[in-house]
This record gives structure tokens, sequence and C-alpha cells, in this order.
């Protein structure tokens, strides 16, 4: 079904003039409804100090196909919610949220949002993240000489990686990958055009994860200890790239020099720092004693782990190292315990902290459900974006013989029409808002996950996949090995070894694709910065327009073979435009350039799963 001719607004710069206005401001905001729609009055209705307020909007102009409302939004507190109340003549109301028309009366969950405080840095907005976990991805000619650890299973590059979280081989099978090894391998990451380098825990834990943290204070001997972390960050830094660090906020490892003294005594000064209890017994992460919970609460944890120049969270962002930013691992569960709660707090002390250092670090926050109510734009700048992004795409692409685990859930994601797909990205984008979506990962998977090759058991449907994770809101994170077709059924089993010595297994297809992908995106601004207005849904195919003032463009997803679909030229190009049409990037085939008749502009058909960029 077409939905051009659906009132919309968003967050972009075509729709609202000043994304981190300053507080006692205002903001211009537009709106855009069709030609044919009713609509005679528009009220802004925002909250000043919780107390719904509304502020008329004029028409500002007008033509056979699309009428233009503009409205001026007060910006009286440091997050301002607002939508839009439309009236036709008859006396019938609707309101307009982020997340669609409603009409009937909704809560203020999916009103649009503005706030006061600085979005992300630009090169984290615009960037391209390829994330390596460094046990599984290059070993260089120097690790062949390191001794293996008392604590680990030596294992060669081709050996089959144990995953079971029931097989105590798990955590511990070491497959020797370093940080050199990354430095030998970054053309690679060149090629698939990715421009941020992520990296999972590079301190000493007593596994092959490092989430367990022995200490905080130097890189694991085993990666190549700090001089190889140093040559990494001058390696990646000389390309113009930037570095992301991932640091563990909400526990340590029980080898942590810091649980290792409090455990020892009930006096000692870190003992506060953990949750213990009076028998001895202490929190956990998830009932994994190797994971002892960090207590932020405790100021002077609070003061060594992540606030003031001294701080674990500064030190890293600091020479030789120059760390750009961080990842921070379960931080949605980071300063929670029961009745406790100071994960706000911690956040904001975190990117106060990291900006002291570096005025455009990044920090994004690891939640793998509902973050929105961690997103008021003055803590996380963003999160690893699984329930707005990844589990849709899953729903929509996968396989039903796909033998992926489910993530987080007791049932596999559930296979979906597009109609409730598109549904699902628009309500968590809504509630997100939409800076802190356009600054979250949109990942297809991860360490934690099964590999979206093995989700969708096809090739084509993978690039459909990467296709999405390029073109909608959101910064694409590629996960080591995705782009060459790896395969994974779940979080353990999809950190098998990059297979550098079998290149022959390699997808180049699909490689090509996320190259390609990676180039338009860097192209085109409309797919790093543009609004996202919905053009028709059907259960097979999404099309959706990226718009910016330096031009838009037209995205048509696939999942199977369909039609041509006709959208009202009017609408998509305006009463007067002129269509270009031309092929930005295709993941599969060979389609035409987008066509025009008096009425429509014909989006071509597709003999099977693809997706294809065009410009308008």
């Amino acid at each position: 079904m077409s939905l051009l001719h659906e009132p919309h607004h968003d967050g972009s710069p075509t729709y609202l003039d000043d994304e981190a206005p300053a507080l006692g401001a205002s903001v211009t905001v537009r709106l855009r409804t069709a030609a044919g729609d009713p609509v005679e009055q528009v009220w802004l209705r925002t909250t000043y100090d919780a107390e719904p307020v509304y502020h008329p909007c004029t028409v500002t102009s007008r033509d056979a196909a699309t009428t233009w409302w503009e409205g001026t939004l007060p910006v009286h507190n440091p997050l301002t919610r607002y939508r839009f109340l439309l009236a036709d003549a008859a006396g019938n109301q609707r309101w307009l949220t982020a997340a669609g028309i409603a009409e009937h009366d909704v809560s203020d969950a999916f009103d649009h949002r503005v706030t006061v405080h600085e979005p992300a840095p630009d090169w984290g907005r615009d960037g391209v993240v390829y994330q390596v976990f460094p046990d599984r991805f290059a070993r260089s000619a120097a690790a062949e000489e390191r001794a293996t650890p008392d604590w680990a299973l030596p294992a060669d590059w081709d050996d089959e990686v144990v995953f079971e979280l029931s097989d105590p081989r798990t955590a511990v099978q070491l497959f020797g990958g370093d940080l050199d090894g990354v430095v030998e391998h970054l053309d690679h990451v060149a090629e698939v055009g990715a421009t941020i380098l992520y990296t999972t825990p590079v301190f000493p834990g007593e596994s092959n994860h490092r989430y367990n943290a022995s200490t905080f204070d130097g890189v694991d001997p085993q990666l190549g200890g700090d001089a190889a972390y140093e040559r990494l960050a001058r390696a990646v830094h000389a390309r113009g790239w930037r570095l992301l660090g991932d640091l563990t906020t909400n526990h340590t490892g029980d080898t942590h020099e810091w649980f290792v003294g409090a455990a020892a005594a009930p006096d000692a000064p870190t003992r506060s720092w953990y949750h213990f209890d009076a028998d001895g017994g202490y929190e956990c992460w998830m009932g994994f004693a190797t994971l002892p919970k960090l207590n932020l609460a405790d100021p002077d944890l609070r003061a060594t782990m992540v606030e003031g120049p001294t701080s674990i969270v500064a030190r890293w962002l600091r020479p030789p190292y120059d760390v750009d930013g961080w990842r921070i691992d379960v931080a949605n569960m980071t300063g929670r315990l029961g009745a406790l709660d100071v994960n706000h707090e911690v956040a904001r002390a975190v990117r106060r902290t990291a900006q002291a250092e570096r005025p455009d670090a990044l920090v994004i926050g690891e939640h793998n459900h509902d973050a929105s109510e961690d997103l008021d734009g003055d803590g996380w700048h963003g999160t690893m974006n699984y329930s707005g992004f990844s589990w849709p795409v899953w729903s929509w692409l996968r396989s039903p013989d796909s033998p992926a685990r489910p993530f987080g859930r007791p049932l596999p994601v559930p296979v979906r029409p597009g109609p409730l797909v598109q549904r699902t990205f628009r309500e968590w984008q809504a509630r997100y808002g939409w800076r802190a979506a356009s600054a979250s990962w949109n990942i297809l998977g991860s360490h934690d996950s099964a590999r979206i090759r093995t989700v969708t058991q096809d090739p084509a449907r993978h690039r459909v996949a990467a296709g999405l994770q390029f073109t909608l809101p959101g910064v694409p994170m590629v996960f080591a090995g995705d782009e060459i077709g790896l395969e994974g059924v779940a979080g353990e089993d999809s950190r098998r070894p990059m297979p550098w010595q079998h290149r022959e297994r390699w997808d180049t297809t699909t490689l090509e694709a996320y190259a390609a992908l990676a180039a338009a995106r860097r192209e085109h601004v409309a797919l790093r910065r543009g609004g996202l207005r919905w053009a028709h849904v059907d259960d097979d195919t999404l099309v959706f327009v990226r718009e910016h003032p330096e031009g838009d463009v037209l995205v048509a997803a696939r999942r199977a073979a369909g039609p041509a679909v006709r959208l009202p030229a009017g609408q998509l190009l305006g009463a007067a435009g002129e269509l270009d049409g031309t092929v930005v990037v295709a993941t599969d085939g060979a389609p035409g350039p987008l066509e025009q008749d008096d009425t429509a502009v014909v989006v071509p058909a597709a003999d099977g799963a693809s997706l294809t960029v065009w410009r308008l």
C-alpha cells in the first residue's frame, strides 16, 4: 500500500531547523500533508513543565500535490516532546506522532523529541563501524611465539569453535588472535568501507572474550600488550579513522585486583565497590560467579571508574592510545540492582568525562531491548539497536528453516510480513527519538547473536539485510565476517575465526555489496542525515524515501520477487519535480532506472530478493 499520502514530520533538516537548540530558544518545525488531505487546521502540542500547551501552525506553501505547514516550538525544558493535532472542517481530529497518524488519543511515549544536549559527533553518525573480536580476527607472527596461559585451551585457526555455554571449554578456547593481526588486515576493513574500528575488550581476562577483566590498567599481553594497542591506534588514526574501545562498567572478573582484595577482607578499601552480603556472597551478572557486579553508587568506585581525568574512562582517551570513545558493555544494567538505580548518573558521568578528554568522544550503550528511557540526550549518544533494527530485519528475512537460535527469548523470532515490520521500525524509532535513533547502531548481529547469513539461509536475502543496514536511519555496524558470509547459530558460534587462509570460501559478491553500500552512504548525505518517509509497504516489499535538502534517494527492499510499484509522482517529487531515477546501488540483479508517466513514478519489478537505491 502507498503511504506517501500520510502527513509527515521527522527530526531531519527538511522538517526541523535546529536539532540541538539552546534552552529557551524557539525551533521552527515543518509538516507536510497531501493536497487531498482534508486537514484545515494544525496545532503543535508540546508540554511546558509537563503541562500541555498548543501553538498554531500556518500554511507556508501549497501546490497540486503537497501542503507545507510551519510552527514554532519553544524549547522550555532540556528534553522537549511535541506532536501535531490535525483537524478538518467536519470536526474530525487526528494526532501525528513520531509513530505515525492516530485517530484516538495516545500517550506521549511516541512523541517527537528535541533535546538541548549536543548530538553525537559527526564521525560517529556519518561513519561505518567494523566490529572485531580480537581472539578470532587475525593472528600475527608474534602470536605464534607467545606461551598459552594456564587457564586457556589452545586452538588452531581451523579448529571448530566450541560454543555451548554448558561446555566449560567455550570461554577458554583460545585461538590466539592479537592486535598486530588486526593492524595487518586494516586494508580489508578499508575494502568493506568502514571508518570506525570497534574492538571488544582488550584488557586482560581469563577468557577469550575478556569481559571478565582482571585489570583496567593495561592491555592483555596475549594481544601484544600496551605497545600493540598503541600500534593499532596509530595505524587506525593514520587512515583518518576512529578507534572505539569496549568498557564493562557493570562488572569485573573475579580475578580483578579490586575484587580479589575485596573478597579477601571485609574491611578492604574496595569491598564497597561490589555488592557483598553478610555471609560473603556477592551479586554477579546473570548468576555468573566469575562476573561480580560493581556498585556504582559508591563514590570512590565512581571516581576511579567513570569520573574525572584519572578515571578508567578518561585515561585510555589520552595519548599514546587516543581512543575516540567507548562502547559500554551491559549499559542497560550498569548501576542498577533492585531498588538501586544510578544508571543515568553513570551514563552522564561517562559522557562528561570522555568529552572532557576529547570533545568529540562517542559513547554508545549496549542495550538489547528497550533503551528509550536511557536516551534522553545527556548520557549514551545511542545504543546497539537490537530491538529497533535487528529483530524486525530478522523477522522479515528469516528463513523458516534457519537453525539460528533466538537472542534473549525462548522462541525464534517469528517470520512477519512487511506492514508489521514497518510498524516495528516506526515505533522503535519514535521511542528512541529521531536523534538517538540516528546515532544508534544498525546491527544485523554481533558476537552475542547468531549471524545474519544463518538467519536468512540465503545470500540474496543477506544482502537485502545489509542494504537496510546502510540505508535506514542509524549507523551501520558490521561484525567482522558478515561481509564474506560467515555463519553461526548463536553468539559464541558466531565467533568463528576469520578464514584468511581460505579465501575460496568467501562470498565475494556479498563483500562487493557491502563495499558498494558503504560508498553510496558516503556519497549521499540523505543516507546519513536524511529523513525517512515511507512510500509503499506490502508483505514482501518495503519502499522508502530518504529526504535531505542536498538531494533525496528512493530505496526499494524486496524479500521475494514482486511486480512494479507505482508511486504518486506529485507526492514523491513535488508538483514541478523532475525525476533523475538513476541507480545508485543495487544488491542483486540489474534493475533499470525509475520511470515516470503523467501520474506516477514506477519502481521496476523484481525477480527475486534485492535492494536498490535510486537518485530522485
